[in-house]
């Protein structure tokens, strides 16, 4: 299924992001919020043959809203100008991780991770990397995920985590604040719909980033006295 028009909404509503126009282009905000709507469910779909816990998700348990919350940004623009969607199982708001699509002009991308966790979680993450960085290592290493979505990405603390020293073999994945792998979609890819293929693909492949990634959040202290 191809998005042919959604790109050109997304430039129209760019160029007036106005409840004014918004309001007048009603209808094929509801067309291009619909159709994909259409392309989130055949991801979902597809998850959810991975994933049992996917397939007790609806689409619109994972696409964002198209209006911003302004109440404390300068930028008072009304309307985000992409179209997105989080799949995580327990939905977008979940704590585990999760995969990202991001449709915009010449900024489309496809994704996954943990993003800006919160300071419990992040906390779990980095002690995860310290007992097991060598094997999240040899993943962000494997020819499959370097080769397709590079370095790892996410802000960055400049210096070293507080209870972390300076020269901890990991100490380049603890400084992390976001844990996330992603690659960028062309707007060809979006036009022929060739970027539900090549989501699920990325998603494939960071698999094991992804099951490192729950096995830090979701390990009791207790399983771990188990192992």
């Amino acid at each position: 299924m191809s998005n042919k028009e959604l790109l050109t909404f997304l430039t129209e509503l760019s160029a007036n992001n106005s409840k004014e126009w918004m309001d007048e282009n009603r209808k094929w905000y509801e067309q291009e919020r619909t159709s994909f709507l259409e392309i989130v469910a055949e991801i979902l779909a597809a998850l959810s043959k991975i994933e049992p816990g996917f397939s007790e998700l609806r689409p619109k348990d994972c696409m964002f809203r198209q209006n911003r919350d302004i109440r404390f940004s300068a930028n008072k623009a009304p309307y985000k100008t992409n179209m997105a969607a989080y799949f995580s199982i327990g939905g977008k708001k979940a704590e585990g991780p999760g995969y990202y699509l991001h449709v915009q002009p010449g900024a489309s991308m496809v994704g996954g991770g943990v993003w800006m966790p919160q300071a419990p979680v992040l906390k779990k993450i980095r002690q995860e990397i310290d007992y097991s960085g060598q094997e999240l290592n040899q993943i962000l290493s494997a020819p499959e995920i370097k080769g397709t979505f590079g370095a790892m990405q996410g802000e960055k603390l400049k210096t070293s985590p507080k209870g972390f020293e300076k020269d901890h073999p990991y100490i380049e994945y603890l400084r992390y604040k976001s844990f996330v792998l992603s690659r960028p979609v062309s707007d060809k890819d979006i036009h022929s719909g060739a970027y539900v293929g090549l989501a699920l693909e990325a998603y494939e492949k960071m698999r094991p980033f992804q099951t490192f990634l729950a096995r830090a959040i979701y390990t009791t202290d207790e399983e771990d006295l188990l192992l």
